[in-house]
Protein backbone atom coordinates (compact mmCIF):
# COMPACT_ATOMS: atom_id res chain seq x y z
CA UNK A 1 0.00 0.00 0.00
CA UNK A 2 1.23 3.53 -0.70
CA UNK A 3 1.92 7.05 1.44
CA UNK A 4 -1.55 8.39 2.73
CA UNK A 5 -2.32 10.96 0.69
CA UNK A 6 -1.89 14.48 2.07
CA UNK A 7 -4.34 16.76 2.08
CA UNK A 8 -4.29 19.82 -0.37
CA UNK A 9 -6.62 22.71 0.42
CA UNK A 10 -7.02 26.15 -1.37
CA UNK A 11 -8.51 29.20 1.14
CA UNK A 12 -9.19 32.17 -1.02
CA UNK A 13 -8.50 35.68 0.88
CA UNK A 14 -6.52 33.87 3.38
CA UNK A 15 -4.16 36.90 4.37
CA UNK A 16 -6.77 38.60 6.62
CA UNK A 17 -10.06 38.08 8.96
CA UNK A 18 -11.90 34.64 8.20
CA UNK A 19 -9.48 33.42 5.79
CA UNK A 20 -6.57 33.86 7.68
CA UNK A 21 -8.44 32.10 10.33
CA UNK A 22 -9.14 28.91 8.15
CA UNK A 23 -6.24 29.09 7.12
CA UNK A 24 -4.60 28.91 10.61
CA UNK A 25 -6.50 26.39 11.31
CA UNK A 26 -6.16 24.00 8.47
CA UNK A 27 -2.69 24.56 9.03
CA UNK A 28 -2.80 23.06 12.53
CA UNK A 29 -4.62 20.56 11.82
CA UNK A 30 -1.87 19.39 9.17
CA UNK A 31 -3.76 20.32 6.04
CA UNK A 32 -1.10 21.86 2.86
CA UNK A 33 -2.35 25.18 2.11
CA UNK A 34 -2.52 27.12 -0.38
CA UNK A 35 -3.27 31.15 0.32
CA UNK A 36 -4.75 31.99 -2.82
CA UNK A 37 -4.77 36.26 -2.05
CA UNK A 38 -4.58 39.72 -4.71
CA UNK A 39 -1.64 40.56 -2.80
CA UNK A 40 1.26 38.12 -2.79
CA UNK A 41 3.42 40.90 -0.45
CA UNK A 42 0.23 40.36 2.04
CA UNK A 43 -0.23 36.94 1.57
CA UNK A 44 3.18 36.32 1.91
CA UNK A 45 3.30 37.82 5.59
CA UNK A 46 -0.03 36.01 6.60
CA UNK A 47 1.96 32.55 5.72
CA UNK A 48 5.04 33.95 8.51
CA UNK A 49 2.13 34.93 11.19
CA UNK A 50 0.91 31.27 10.55
CA UNK A 51 4.28 29.65 10.29
CA UNK A 52 5.09 32.06 13.69
CA UNK A 53 2.03 29.73 15.09
CA UNK A 54 2.48 26.46 13.45
CA UNK A 55 6.11 25.98 12.64
CA UNK A 56 5.50 22.89 10.72
CA UNK A 57 2.67 24.52 7.89
CA UNK A 58 2.62 23.77 4.79
CA UNK A 59 1.70 26.74 3.03
CA UNK A 60 2.36 28.43 -0.35
CA UNK A 61 0.94 31.85 -1.52
CA UNK A 62 -0.54 32.17 -4.76
CA UNK A 63 -2.32 35.29 -6.55
CA UNK A 64 -5.95 35.06 -7.06
CA UNK A 65 -7.71 38.47 -8.24
CA UNK A 66 -11.76 37.14 -8.69
CA UNK A 67 -12.48 40.25 -9.93
CA UNK A 68 -10.52 39.19 -13.31
CA UNK A 69 -11.13 36.27 -15.01
CA UNK A 70 -7.79 36.25 -16.91
CA UNK A 71 -6.56 36.02 -13.37
CA UNK A 72 -8.82 32.42 -12.16
CA UNK A 73 -7.68 30.89 -15.26
CA UNK A 74 -4.31 31.19 -14.86
CA UNK A 75 -4.68 30.47 -10.72
CA UNK A 76 -6.53 27.34 -12.02
CA UNK A 77 -4.17 25.96 -14.94
CA UNK A 78 -1.48 26.21 -12.12
CA UNK A 79 -3.27 24.15 -9.80
CA UNK A 80 -4.14 21.51 -12.13
CA UNK A 81 -0.61 20.66 -12.52
CA UNK A 82 0.16 20.85 -9.05
CA UNK A 83 -2.31 18.04 -8.54
CA UNK A 84 -5.26 16.21 -6.54
CA UNK A 85 -7.32 19.14 -4.38
CA UNK A 86 -8.83 17.91 -0.91
CA UNK A 87 -10.83 21.10 -0.21
CA UNK A 88 -11.51 24.76 -1.79
CA UNK A 89 -12.84 27.59 1.17
CA UNK A 90 -14.58 30.15 -1.22
CA UNK A 91 -13.88 32.64 1.45
CA UNK A 92 -12.72 36.19 -0.35
CA UNK A 93 -15.54 38.90 -1.37
CA UNK A 94 -16.16 42.67 -1.01
CA UNK A 95 -18.98 43.36 1.19
CA UNK A 96 -21.31 47.37 0.67
CA UNK A 97 -19.28 48.70 -2.44
CA UNK A 98 -20.73 52.21 -1.73
CA UNK A 99 -21.31 52.76 -5.82
CA UNK A 100 -22.37 50.40 -8.53
CA UNK A 101 -18.49 49.23 -9.55
CA UNK A 102 -17.58 46.63 -11.96
CA UNK A 103 -14.67 43.75 -12.77
CA UNK A 104 -12.55 43.48 -15.27
CA UNK A 105 -14.97 41.83 -16.62
CA UNK A 106 -17.70 43.62 -16.73
CA UNK A 107 -19.74 42.40 -13.79
CA UNK A 108 -21.20 43.95 -11.06
CA UNK A 109 -18.63 43.99 -8.45
CA UNK A 110 -20.34 41.90 -5.72
CA UNK A 111 -21.96 39.05 -7.95
CA UNK A 112 -18.87 39.24 -9.92
CA UNK A 113 -16.19 38.64 -6.99
CA UNK A 114 -18.62 36.55 -4.48
CA UNK A 115 -19.81 34.58 -6.50
CA UNK A 116 -18.82 34.48 -10.52
CA UNK A 117 -15.37 34.27 -9.48
CA UNK A 118 -15.61 31.63 -6.86
CA UNK A 119 -18.08 29.72 -9.71
CA UNK A 120 -14.96 30.20 -12.26
CA UNK A 121 -12.45 28.93 -9.92
CA UNK A 122 -14.54 26.12 -8.57
CA UNK A 123 -15.29 24.26 -11.84
CA UNK A 124 -12.22 24.77 -13.36
CA UNK A 125 -10.63 23.21 -10.68
CA UNK A 126 -13.05 19.89 -10.97
CA UNK A 127 -10.60 17.48 -12.47
CA UNK A 128 -8.54 18.11 -9.33
CA UNK A 129 -11.24 17.65 -6.85
CA UNK A 130 -12.83 14.41 -8.60
CA UNK A 131 -9.03 13.14 -8.16
CA UNK A 132 -9.31 12.23 -4.67
CA UNK A 133 -12.38 10.30 -2.98
CA UNK A 134 -13.77 12.95 -0.59
CA UNK A 135 -13.52 16.52 -1.51
CA UNK A 136 -15.19 19.09 -0.56
CA UNK A 137 -15.70 22.60 -1.40
CA UNK A 138 -17.18 25.75 1.37
CA UNK A 139 -18.77 28.55 0.09
CA UNK A 140 -18.58 30.99 2.56
CA UNK A 141 -22.65 33.34 2.51
CA UNK A 142 -24.16 35.12 4.53
CA UNK A 143 -27.58 36.04 7.15
CA UNK A 144 -27.78 38.45 4.40
CA UNK A 145 -29.16 36.19 1.71
CA UNK A 146 -32.23 36.54 3.33
CA UNK A 147 -32.72 40.05 1.84
CA UNK A 148 -32.94 39.18 -1.35
CA UNK A 149 -35.90 37.93 -1.67
CA UNK A 150 -35.33 36.44 -5.73
CA UNK A 151 -32.26 36.37 -7.95
CA UNK A 152 -32.09 39.55 -9.62
CA UNK A 153 -32.16 37.96 -13.64
CA UNK A 154 -29.19 40.60 -14.63
CA UNK A 155 -27.67 39.76 -11.60
CA UNK A 156 -27.57 43.19 -10.51
CA UNK A 157 -26.05 44.73 -13.18
CA UNK A 158 -29.59 46.60 -13.97
CA UNK A 159 -32.40 48.67 -11.90
CA UNK A 160 -31.25 50.77 -8.96
CA UNK A 161 -28.57 49.89 -6.91
CA UNK A 162 -28.37 49.77 -3.08
CA UNK A 163 -24.86 48.56 -1.28
CA UNK A 164 -26.58 46.01 0.70
CA UNK A 165 -29.20 44.64 -1.79
CA UNK A 166 -26.11 44.28 -3.96
CA UNK A 167 -24.60 42.02 -1.47
CA UNK A 168 -27.61 39.99 -0.76
CA UNK A 169 -27.94 39.07 -3.83
CA UNK A 170 -24.19 38.10 -4.55
CA UNK A 171 -25.00 35.75 -0.78
CA UNK A 172 -27.95 34.34 -2.52
CA UNK A 173 -26.08 33.44 -5.42
CA UNK A 174 -23.66 31.76 -3.15
CA UNK A 175 -26.32 29.69 -1.50
CA UNK A 176 -27.84 28.31 -5.04
CA UNK A 177 -24.63 27.72 -6.40
CA UNK A 178 -23.44 25.60 -3.50
CA UNK A 179 -26.90 23.50 -4.14
CA UNK A 180 -26.56 23.02 -7.90
CA UNK A 181 -23.34 21.77 -7.24
CA UNK A 182 -24.27 19.52 -4.39
CA UNK A 183 -26.76 18.19 -6.90
CA UNK A 184 -24.58 17.75 -9.70
CA UNK A 185 -21.83 16.00 -7.87
CA UNK A 186 -22.52 14.41 -4.99
CA UNK A 187 -22.55 11.08 -6.33
CA UNK A 188 -18.81 12.02 -7.70
CA UNK A 189 -18.04 11.82 -3.59
CA UNK A 190 -17.68 16.06 -3.65
CA UNK A 191 -19.53 17.68 -0.74
CA UNK A 192 -20.71 20.98 -1.43
CA UNK A 193 -21.13 22.83 1.67
CA UNK A 194 -22.33 26.25 2.38
CA UNK A 195 -21.20 28.54 5.98
CA UNK A 196 -21.96 31.79 7.29
CA UNK A 197 -20.14 34.10 10.03
CA UNK A 198 -23.00 35.35 11.55
CA UNK A 199 -22.48 38.93 12.54
CA UNK A 200 -18.58 39.18 12.48
CA UNK A 201 -16.85 42.04 11.91
CA UNK A 202 -14.25 41.29 9.25
CA UNK A 203 -11.55 43.57 6.95
CA UNK A 204 -14.86 43.23 4.49
CA UNK A 205 -15.58 46.45 5.68
CA UNK A 206 -12.54 48.62 5.63
CA UNK A 207 -12.54 49.98 2.33
CA UNK A 208 -10.77 53.08 1.25
CA UNK A 209 -14.03 54.94 -0.48
CA UNK A 210 -16.76 57.68 0.41
CA UNK A 211 -19.63 55.74 1.70
CA UNK A 212 -23.22 56.92 1.39
CA UNK A 213 -24.85 57.28 5.32
CA UNK A 214 -26.53 54.31 5.48
CA UNK A 215 -23.40 51.99 4.79
CA UNK A 216 -21.06 54.13 6.59
CA UNK A 217 -23.51 53.57 9.91
CA UNK A 218 -23.64 49.67 9.26
CA UNK A 219 -19.68 49.64 8.46
CA UNK A 220 -19.47 50.90 12.14
CA UNK A 221 -22.61 48.69 13.46
CA UNK A 222 -20.77 45.52 12.71
CA UNK A 223 -17.01 47.05 13.87
CA UNK A 224 -18.93 47.56 17.27
CA UNK A 225 -21.04 45.25 17.65
CA UNK A 226 -19.89 42.11 15.43
CA UNK A 227 -18.22 39.17 16.90
CA UNK A 228 -14.32 38.73 16.43
CA UNK A 229 -12.91 37.38 12.84
CA UNK A 230 -11.86 34.36 15.25
CA UNK A 231 -15.65 33.52 16.17
CA UNK A 232 -16.61 34.56 13.28
CA UNK A 233 -14.40 31.49 10.75
CA UNK A 234 -15.88 29.29 13.21
CA UNK A 235 -18.79 27.58 11.15
CA UNK A 236 -16.56 27.60 8.06
CA UNK A 237 -13.59 25.70 9.97
CA UNK A 238 -16.47 23.32 11.01
CA UNK A 239 -17.51 23.01 7.37
CA UNK A 240 -14.20 22.15 5.63
CA UNK A 241 -13.33 19.34 8.52
CA UNK A 242 -15.60 18.23 10.38
CA UNK A 243 -16.65 14.41 9.74
CA UNK A 244 -20.09 14.95 10.09
CA UNK A 245 -20.38 17.28 6.96
CA UNK A 246 -22.39 15.31 4.35
CA UNK A 247 -23.29 18.29 1.54
CA UNK A 248 -25.71 20.39 1.39
CA UNK A 249 -25.70 21.94 4.75
CA UNK A 250 -25.89 25.55 5.78
CA UNK A 251 -23.79 26.20 8.39
CA UNK A 252 -23.80 28.77 11.06
CA UNK A 253 -23.91 30.05 14.55
CA UNK A 254 -26.07 28.28 16.58
CA UNK A 255 -27.66 31.56 18.06
CA UNK A 256 -27.80 32.94 14.17
CA UNK A 257 -25.52 35.59 14.50
CA UNK A 258 -23.35 34.46 17.72
CA UNK A 259 -22.44 30.49 19.19
CA UNK A 260 -20.98 27.46 18.24
CA UNK A 261 -21.61 26.01 14.35
CA UNK A 262 -24.52 23.97 13.74
CA UNK A 263 -26.47 23.75 10.23
CA UNK A 264 -29.75 26.03 10.00
CA UNK A 265 -31.79 27.34 7.50
CA UNK A 266 -31.66 29.36 4.50
CA UNK A 267 -34.57 31.22 2.76
CA UNK A 268 -36.95 30.28 0.14
CA UNK A 269 -35.33 31.71 -2.73
CA UNK A 270 -31.64 29.78 -1.69
CA UNK A 271 -34.33 26.57 -1.80
CA UNK A 272 -35.08 27.20 -5.25
CA UNK A 273 -33.91 24.32 -7.45
CA UNK A 274 -35.16 26.20 -10.48
CA UNK A 275 -33.08 29.52 -10.35
CA UNK A 276 -30.34 26.82 -8.72
CA UNK A 277 -30.18 25.54 -12.41
CA UNK A 278 -30.90 28.63 -13.92
CA UNK A 279 -28.35 30.32 -12.17
CA UNK A 280 -25.73 27.38 -13.09
CA UNK A 281 -26.36 27.78 -16.66
CA UNK A 282 -25.80 32.05 -16.79
CA UNK A 283 -22.50 31.68 -14.78
CA UNK A 284 -21.16 29.53 -17.11
CA UNK A 285 -22.41 31.21 -20.26
CA UNK A 286 -21.25 34.11 -18.03
CA UNK A 287 -17.40 32.89 -17.29
CA UNK A 288 -16.96 31.17 -20.59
Amino acid sequence: MGAPHAQRAIVTGANTGLGYRTALELARAGVGVILAVRSPERGADAAERIIADVPAADLRVARLDLGDLVSVRSFVADELDAGPLDLLVANAGVMLVPRREFTTDGFEMHMGVNHLGHYALTVGLLPAFLAVPAPRVVVVSSLAHWRATKLDPSLSVAGKYSPMGAYGQSKLANLLFVAELHRRYRSHGLRAVAAHPGWSATELLERDDDPGFTTKLSRQATQILGSSPEAGARPQIFAALDPSINGGEFIGPSFAVRGRPRPGPRSRAARDEGNARWLWDISAEQTA
